[in-house]
């Protein structure tokens, strides 16, 4: 983050604290300072710096010289921290990011990060960051010659390599012409560079300027014959060749350009609280810090108790109007008993909230985090991260731009934000006697409460625990801590309810979480915990602990309540999550195949499909707190249970940060167990994920490792069901004859009539794929005889179809719509009437089938088959020369299928474009161009992926 005191070294040197310019006027002194800045927050030998700092003639007392210049350095700076003293040399304890050398790589390596995952929008974004750091010739106003030399060539190289892959996200956005003029520039100012050269050539044939491309590459070969004596090379040659021939593979890609993401403005602070009192002052310090201008980064620091977290909420509800795109909050949990926020939950939760779809988010938290700085680049946004324990805690959710602001509160002053990022820490102590007397009026009424006051420390959270207790106990006083008084005056019921609600990992609970946890009725001893302040309502039906109540509560069971006791306690809580997320999964997910429970008793009330996705949202950050609990206290068969009964969930919702982590959390409680069915389950599960995340080398290593497992326990039902989902590893990945390999030993081991049906129904899809249309009707028909549902009467007439059996194929199709089915069962059955009716003529009927089959997944259903059909509805629109419509729809396919991993979708997509580019009479060259290379990577994705069938179709569009 670009943060605190700011250095530049592209260009003449310039150093800004708290927005004002320091100037240092001694070419020595900024020799010294580049060097140090050049290597942040490591230690520059002092024979290094001498040589950077004089070269050949250093002066007679180097060591006591250069003590002075560094003591004078600091003087410069103001904190003298910044620059500290080794053994051997000084080390300059700074954010890499506040020098603009190091902000430069971090944008170039987040382009090239970006440009690489396809993402041309955000690399545009980072490569434009980068450049528009630069100001000049690096170190142009440094005097040493040994700086220059060992870090200008290196800084200004990869300027130049910035620059190329700028152009080269350009060109593969379309934006050819706009290129034209800055290229002429480049070539000029750098005519050795080949690489410029050859992006001027493609931008002009691009911009159907081809004689400026071909005189461009003959300009080019003077020079280099001229100034170097040697010939353009040889992807220089070819590309003029290519130009010379008119080669397709030069056109402009077919790029379906979705617009850049609308921008959100969550609006996610927890309510402010009626009832504030005092700290005007810190109000009014945290408000001028945070708009001031030169402070990125405000840190409440205080003992636990004294009002963080509120003075926080307030003064981030006062600034609201000052950032107009939103605010951001997350409880860090630093201090929390059980683990702290895991920070991969918190940045997915920060990029949903940010408009990013859950498909889209990285499971790495270095790529969540460069995504995150990616979205806030020029946003006007403000983050409070509460309770954090580090500095390391806070680094990966902040901001890189300056026009985002953060609150961190900490028991700490977390000392390496402030000389690493520039942050101001605002100390936060307890009331004062006014501000104490003030909050106890508004809570108890008028009177003389100074010695309340003083009795609780001026502590505010003391003071409304007191005043609670207090509140309708007449002249009862306070004669020691108000917390122990208050737990003291519960009834013995609350008062364990208290002790043993401190065992829950996660943030929050529910009543119905308490009362498994503790056996009893909880929701009225949670109403009396709340009044007496001892814990704290956090939204409907959901309360939580202030951490000193927690850990006070913490204290009072391990002293009343025997390990036994706590033991069966904290059993009950994970049952009582186990059998949540069981119901959940009945109701959301019932046919993904699950390991066996210890879960007992009475499940959470849900009664719906939407009721059951509202708990799993509401309850996912105790769940995985829950699972990491216990892979690592134990009892560890609750670890892999939930980890195993959530996955459909986590599917569902795309939830693969989380999804990764109780995997792992699941497999290495299963591993430490050494129970065999747990870890081939985790590692299945495993494989799954990295299916949905395209990494299919590390999901075929996971499923091995499962069929293997399972081999072993023989389990051929599990074996096979693995094998299943390896076959559709393969497919993805292009190995189609792994994948019928894998199938076919699947079907070996399958034993029921409905299982080997669902084999059948996946060798006949991989058959329909391979081009092998008869073996497709086969396994489709033998399907049928074992299974006749709606399904198979979809897939054989699907297939009948193909191979031209028209008359069959109608009645399977009519009688899978007779039967009735899911909505993306119906859709398919439809979708293949559609194409009937087509391939007859009858092109309304088409439309209305089709139409039909789009509205019943198009908005949120099956993607896959909502892609299908909108490649056949597209196909339709072009047979009634509806020319437009059509490429909107292929459009739309191409991008979904390329989002989801549907291959055969892919190049269905792009076959469509270059038969509507081929139809369209408008702009008779352009579109031609266009068809060409729609069909050229439609040949090329077929065949990269054993895609048979469709490569030929791709292949006589040429």
């Amino acid at each position: 983050m670009a943060s605190g005191p700011q250095f530049r070294l592209l260009g003449p040197m310039e150093v800004r604290l708290d927005g004002s310019a320091v100037v240092l006027r001694a070419g020595k002194h900024r020799a010294l300072l580049a060097a140090l800045l050049l290597r942040p927050n490591r230690v520059v030998p002092v024979t290094e710096l001498v040589e950077h700092v004089w070269g050949h003639a250093p002066p007679a007392r180097t060591r006591g010289t250069l003590q002075t210049y560094v003591m004078r350095l600091r003087a410069a700076l103001g904190d003298p921290s910044l620059i500290q003293t080794a053994a051997d040399g000084y080390r300059m304890r700074v954010d890499p990011l506040s020098v603009d050398a190091h902000r430069f790589a971090d944008a170039a390596a987040r382009g090239r990060l970006a440009a690489t995952a396809d993402d041309l929008v955000t690399a545009r974004k980072a490569f434009a960051e980068a450049l528009e750091l630069w100001r000049g010739p690096v170190l142009s106003d440094v005097p040493s010659e040994t700086l220059h030399s060992e870090h200008a060539p290196r800084l200004t190289e990869l300027l130049m390599t910035v620059h190329e892959q700028r152009i080269d996200v350009e060109l593969a956005l379309g934006n050819h012409a706009d290129l034209v003029p800055e290229l002429f520039a480049l070539t000029r100012d750098h005519p050795l560079r080949e690489r410029f050269w050859a992006q001027l050539m493609l931008a002009l044939y691009r911009s159907s300027r081809q004689a400026e491309a071909l005189e461009a590459f003959r300009q080019l070969d003077r020079t280099l014959d001229e100034q170097l004596g040697i010939d353009p090379s040889e992807e220089l040659r070819s590309l003029h060749q290519a130009i010379l021939v008119g080669a397709p593979e030069l056109a402009a890609p077919v790029v379906s350009r979705e617009p850049e993401r609308a921008q959100v403005s969550p609006m996610r602070l927890p309510d402010d609280i009626a009832d504030f009192t005092g700290r005007a002052w810190h109000v009014e310090r945290i408000s001028g810090l945070i708009t001031g201008g030169a402070v990125p980064i405000v840190t409440l620091a205080g003992q636990p108790g004294v009002g963080k977290t509120t003075l926080a909420v307030h003064a981030a509800h006062l600034l609201k109007d000052r950032f107009p795109d939103g605010q951001l909050y997350v409880d860090l949990r630093g201090y929390a008993l059980g683990p702290p926020a895991d920070e991969i939950d918190v940045l997915s939760r920060f990029l949903r909230a940010l408009g990013v779809p859950p498909d889209e988010i990285p499971p790495d938290a270095d790529e969540q985090s460069t995504m995150l700085r990616s979205l806030l680049s020029g946003r006007r946004m403000l983050l409070v991260l509460d309770n954090a324990s580090a500095p390391d805690q806070v680094r990966p959710l902040l901001p890189g731009t300056a026009s985002c602001r953060v609150i961190v509160t900490s028991r700490d002053d977390l000392r390496g934000l402030i000389a690493m990022n520039g942050a101001r820490t605002v100390p936060v102590d307890v009331f004062g006697p006014a501000e104490s007397a003030a909050l106890l009026e508004k809570l108890l009424g008028p009177g003389d409460h100074a010695e309340l006051a003083q009795r609780c420390g001026h502590l505010p959270l003391a003071l409304r625990v007191a005043a609670a207790y207090l509140a309708g106990r007449g002249d009862v006083t306070i004669s020691g801590s108000p917390i122990e008084l208050a737990h003291a005056a519960l009834p013995p019921a609350p008062q364990r309810l208290f002790r043993l609600l401190s065992l829950v990992p996660g943030p929050d609970f529910t009543p119905e979480a308490a009362s498994a946890l503790a056996d009893v009725d909880a929701e009225g001893l949670l109403t009396v915990l709340a009044i007496a302040k001892l814990v704290v309502a956090a939204g409907p039906g959901r309360y939580r602990f202030h951490d000193e109540l927690v850990r006070y509560a913490a204290a009072l069971r391990e002293e009343w309540d025997s390990p036994a006791e706590q033991e069966v306690a904290w059993t009950a809580l994970l049952n009582h999550y186990l059998r949540g997320v069981e119901r959940c999964a009945e109701l959301l997910y019932p046919g993904i195949v699950r390991l066996p429970t210890s879960a007992s008793g009475p499940a959470p009330r849900i009664s719906t499909p939407a009721e059951a996705l509202a708990w799993l949202d509401a309850e996912r950050p105790n769940l995985i707190a829950a699972i990491r609990a216990a892979a690592e206290h134990g009892p560890a068969p609750m670890a892999w249970q939930l980890a195993d009964a959530l996955r459909g969930y986590l599917w569902i919702g795309q939830h693969v940060g989380e999804w990764l982590a109780t995997a792992h959390h699941g497999l290495l409680a299963a591993q430490a167990s050494a129970h065999r069915p747990a870890e081939a389950a985790m590692h299945a599960n495993l494989g799954t994920l990295y299916l949905r995340l395209g990494e299919y080398a590390r999901s075929v290593e996971h499923h091995d490792h499962a069929i293997e497992l399972y081999r072993e326990l023989g389990d051929k039902d599990a074996e096979a069901s693995v094998l299943n989902n390896l076959s559709l590893v393969h497919r993805r990945s292009g190995e189609l004859g792994a994948a019928k390999d894998a199938l076919v030993r699947c079907l070996e081991m399958l034993r029921s009539a409905d299982s080997i049906s669902t084999g059948l129904y996946n060798l006949g899809q991989l058959a329909v794929e391979l081009g092998e249309i008869d073996a497709a009707v086969d396994h489709f028909a033998q399907a049928l005889a074992l299974a006749p549902n709606a399904d198979s009467h979809t897939y054989l007439g699907m297939a009948l179809r193909l191979r031209g059996r028209v008359d069959e194929a109608r009645a399977h199709l009519d009688r899978a719509l007779e039967i009735g089915n899911v909505p993306a069962g119906e859709a398919e059955a439809l979708e293949n009437l559609a194409a009937l009716e087509l391939a007859s003529g009858d092109t309304e009927a088409a439309v209305s089938l089709a139409s039909r089959a789009l509205s019943l997944v198009g908005d949120g259903g099956d993607q896959q088959v909502a892609t299908s059909v909108r490649i056949t509805l597209g196909e339709i629109r072009c047979a009634r020369s509806e020319f437009d419509d059509a490429v909107a729809l292929f459009d739309q396919a191409l991008t979904t299928a390329r989002r989801i991993g549907y291959g055969s979708g892919e190049v269905r997509a792009l076959i469509g474009l270059a038969v509507v580019w081929r139809d369209l009479s408008r702009d008779a060259d352009a579109c031609e161009v266009k068809a060409r290379a729609a069909a050229d990577e439609a040949v090329r994705r077929s065949a990269e992926l054993g895609l048979r069938a469709l490569e030929n179709r791709a292949r006589d569009l040429n």
